[in-house]
């Protein structure tokens, strides 16, 4: 009993403070350098983020350091993710910068708020701004501690990214002042946008030339560079830091030249970190919850994205957790709502970090400048940071690409992209997001409303609702009750992976590192097969000690390619024995069936991570077969639409009738006609 009591308590404290997984298998050898030196690669990045993402949430640019500091330190305790960065978000940021200007706005007075009185403008806003994000924090902890997690299923790819679209939109209107230098106050709510836009065009024949000289190098020399970046990032040891180096260099230039005075130029200044009052909650209480969730969302998606890609699983819930307990945290040192932005993150992944070591230490980084050095950044014109801001919009301005390609493969889906979009433009980032997610909702009702019921004579099919058939050996039949879409796709995975017993894509990498292993003792002449050149029966053996892991088995992307027996004298079985210490986990199937009887439609989103399970399926040698599908040529004429099929994922996977499917297999498998000892079962995926 005691010892139960133990492993419960254990379990508890991993769950809740994940850190104490992962260090416990910390290669400190082989990690701690990549972590430093991402570490200070990202911190880097994050100074100047959170400088330039401060302007969107309408408040001095150095509160953004508080934002890049106290969140990252807590999720290095709290996360269940090793590679995404903390911090401020530029979409989140508007979103805050929203709420700030209705309630403080640049001119007029501000609302009648207790706790206002005798503070300063900033202040008052700084109050706002920490208002929100302790709100966005009790919001996600409560969730995280609801174990509602799965609410991100309800915004599929096609929201996300017209929502980011058109926060991408606001966010380049709302920086045409700094690179302008003009004084344009800051407006929310419906049609703010097309406002903002008047007041500048207004205002253009007072456009300061040396802001729009300023921004103008800074963006033609960040956006070359950045191209520069992308194009040889595999030769590149690390990414050119170039918005450290030309805000570096921006800083001394105007602090050389004096623009501030020479030329009326708009400078950050410098401002000590301060602990704040907690703040008054009312007005503010609406507009939180729709920040919670989008902030959660896109971190999440980041995270799973590095989590698929590096093999570590991670927990929606404790996610949620994480972010909140650090958001309210963050708020008590005057720092806005975090989550985490796609380049810094890139970064941090890409620089060779392992860990959240890598975080910590940008944190350090950022804490550094706040206390140290901060105040060399003075002299720093916010037109740099503005240009920063928007070349770093390209990838979310770039999405509207998407919409020839959605109208010719999937035109609900385009309409939800164009409803999202458009109504996050023209009524606000909140209302906009509500407004997508009706749309969603609503195309997914008429989808499955608008069925076309088709009437079937005799086909010889074994329908599984009227006999009850048997699995051979090595073949599952697996059947989907329900159309497949964003939000059940990953679940539909889940109950998938789980039926199956294993995880293809990690069977994959281990036999692609067995196979690694396998032709170094080739070459040292230690192998000799048991029946060479066999096919399926011949395989290779050894009674050497254990292998040690090479250097060449951290590059992910060759062990996600099929497995290649070109150069080896047998081809293996992966079911028999293997060299010593050579652990692959075991695969008793051959042919997967997907019966798609009840699968009356597939949105973009489906497609995607359908595509991404049969491809992880067929590397590994098991077939997949799509049966008794009812729209048959509606959902193959769209899969050629959409360019499903490839050399892996071929048409010819399709049969009209389970009946037919396994005959082919049986063709091809006869040593699987013997029925199993008892009757088999079709294992459902209930949705």
């Amino acid at each position: 009993m005691e010892n139960s009591h133990k492993n419960v308590h254990s379990v508890r404290s991993l769950s809740l403070l994940p850190i104490i997984g992962w260090i416990k298998i910390y290669k400190l050898k082989e990690w701690l350098f990549s972590d430093i030196v991402s570490g200070i690669s990202t911190g880097l990045v994050a100074v100047l983020q959170g400088l330039a993402y401060c302007l969107l949430a309408s408040l001095p640019p150095w509160y953004g350091l508080f934002s890049a500091f106290f969140p990252v330190v807590i999720y290095f305790f709290l996360g269940t993710s090793r590679h995404i960065s903390v911090g401020p978000f530029p979409v989140l940021c508007l979103m805050i910068g929203s709420v700030v200007t209705r309630i403080v706005p640049d001119e007029g007075p501000p609302l009648n708020i207790t706790g206002f009185e005798g503070l300063t403008s900033d202040e008052q806003r700084v109050l706002v701004a920490s208002s929100v994000t302790f709100l966005v924090g009790i919001m996600q902890l409560a969730m995280g501690i609801l174990q509602v997690g799965f609410v991100v299923m309800y915004l599929s790819d096609t929201l996300v990214s017209g929502f980011t679209t058109a926060a991408a939109i606001h966010i380049l209107v709302s920086q045409l002042k700094f690179v302008l230098g003009l004084q344009v106050p800051g407006l929310s709510g419906p049609f703010s946008l097309i406002y903002t836009l008047e007041i500048i065009f207004n205002k253009i024949t007072s456009t300061n030339v040396c802001d729009v000289v300023i921004s103008l190098v800074i963006l033609v020399v960040v956006f070359i560079v950045k191209e520069i970046n992308e194009r040889f990032k595999s030769k590149l040891p690390v990414p050119i830091p170039i918005e450290v180096i030309m805000t570096v260099i921006a800083c001394g230039v105007s602090y050389a030249f004096d623009f501030k005075k020479r030329y009326g130029i708009e400078v950050v200044g410098y401002e000590s970190p301060m602990a704040p009052n907690l703040p008054i909650f009312q007005e503010t209480a609406v507009e939180a919850f729709p920040m919670a969730i989008v902030g959660f969302a896109v971190a999440f998606s980041v995270a799973k994205v590095y989590s698929v890609k590096h093999d570590y699983t991670i927990d929606g819930n404790q996610e949620l957790i994480a972010f909140g307990v650090s958001n309210i945290f963050g708020a008590s040192f005057k720092s806005f709502a975090a989550s985490t932005a796609l380049s810094r993150s890139a970064v941090q992944e890409s620089t060779g970090g392992k860990t959240q070591v890598a975080g910590l230490i940008s944190a350090l980084i950022v804490m550094i400048v706040t206390l140290a050095i901060g105040f060399l950044l003075e002299p720093l014109p916010k037109s740099v940071l503005g240009a920063v801001v928007i070349v770093n919009l390209k990838s979310m301005l770039m999405q509207v690409r998407e919409i020839p390609y959605l109208w010719r493969r999937d035109k609900p889906d385009c309409v939800v992209w164009l409803a999202t979009c458009v109504a996050a433009v023209l009524l606000g980032l909140d209302l906009g997001l509500a407004a997508g997610l009706g749309v969603e909702l609503l195309s997914v009702v008429l989808r499955v409303q608008a069925m076309q019921p088709n009437m079937f004579g005799d086909c010889g099919c074994l329908c599984p609702t009227c006999l009850q058939i048997y699995e051979p050996d090595g073949v599952m039949i697996f059947r989907i009750p329900s159309p497949l879409f964003f939000a059940n796709i990953e679940f539909f995975r889940s109950k998938l992976l789980e039926a199956l017993g294993f995880n293809p894509l990690r069977v994959l990498r281990k036999r692609n590192k067995a196979l690694r292993r396998i032709r170094r003792l080739l070459k040292k002449g230690c192998l000799h097969t048991c029946a060479p050149l066999l096919l399926q029966e011949g395989f290779l053996n050894t009674s050497f000690g254990p292998i040690a892991d090479s250097k060449e088995e951290e590059n992910i992307k060759e062990l996600d390619l099929p497995t290649d027996f070109k150069d080896l004298p047998a081809r293996i079985n992966w079911n028999a024995e293997l060299p010593a210490n050579i652990v692959v986990p075991r695969v008793d199937i051959h042919s997967l069936v997907l019966d798609f009887a009840a699968v009356s439609f597939l949105d973009i989103s489906a497609l995607k991570g359908l595509k991404t399970v049969l491809k992880e399926l067929i590397r590994i040698e098991v077939m997949v077969y799509i049966v008794a599908c009812d729209r048959t040529y509606e959902i193959h004429t769209k899969l050629h639409d959409c360019c499903f099929f490839d050399d892996e994922v071929q048409s010819s996977m399709f049969f009209l009738t389970l009946h037919d499917a396994m005959l082919h297999i049986l063709e091809k498998h006869p040593e699987a006609t013997e029925r199993k000892a008892d009757f088999g079962k079709v294992t459902n995926c209930l949705f």
